[in-house]
């Protein structure tokens, strides 16, 4: 895709959150959760779903403590909401290596805006824990705030119409290939990210 970037193609740079500019690990959140429950993480990796409860969560329909008890009840796990918003906080492992300058050099350039997946919680960690590096940023789409979540149309529409510029002029960070494919059914132009380097690769393209 970045074949397609060059100087002046784009005005606008929107980046995802987790494995974009914060790494991210549900290994060390089933860690946390199986220390506190006496228990083997690999067996709550198997029973940890993307359900309705946690779709619920990342749009802001359900609170912290009833994700929290939906948890309790399909990990068969007896936690208290302290316990399970430790283990929760702590998929967060620190920041992507090497896109801190990247970013940093960016926003000399054109607006930086952030759009996660996320909820509450995270959101109530993340904040204060990165908040220099999330400084980079204008605005942070939240999906917990809009009540829309990707990979859903409504979801990029809403933040297109937010930042104010043609989806065609917004190129879009994500490390989910679901997520990357509905940005680019919008309109919007999309890396796929795998690893910093892809970021790299990008603003290079575009002369930053």
């Amino acid at each position: 895709m970045t074949s397609s970037l060059s100087p002046n193609s784009v005005d606008v740079l929107l980046f995802d959150i987790g494995r974009v500019v914060l790494d991210i690990s549900f290994g060390e959140v089933m860690a946390r959760w199986a220390q506190h429950a006496g228990c083997v993480p690999a067996d709550l990796a198997k029973r940890f779903v993307v359900d309705d409860s946690f779709k619920h969560h990342e749009i802001g329909r359900i609170d912290d403590a009833a994700f929290f008890a939906n948890l309790r009840s399909s990990l068969g796990v007896d936690l208290t909401d302290a316990q399970f918003l430790e283990g929760w906080n702590a998929i967060f492992t620190g920041e992507m290596t090497g896109i801190r300058p990247l970013l940093a050099n960016a926003a000399k350039r054109m607006p930086l805006y952030a759009f996660s997946n996320t909820n509450p919680a995270h959101v109530a960690h993340f904040s204060a824990a990165y908040a220099d590096l999330l400084g980079h940023f204008r605005t942070v789409f939240l999906s917990s705030t809009i009540g829309l979540r990707k990979p859903d149309a409504e979801a990029y529409d809403h933040v297109v119409k937010a930042i104010g510029v043609p989806a065609s002029r917004i190129l879009f960070f994500d490390d989910s290939a679901a997520n990357i494919e509905g940005a680019r059914a919008r309109g919007l132009q999309a890396i796929h990210v795998t690893s910093t380097d892809d970021v790299a690769r990008a603003l290079t393209a575009l002369g930053i």
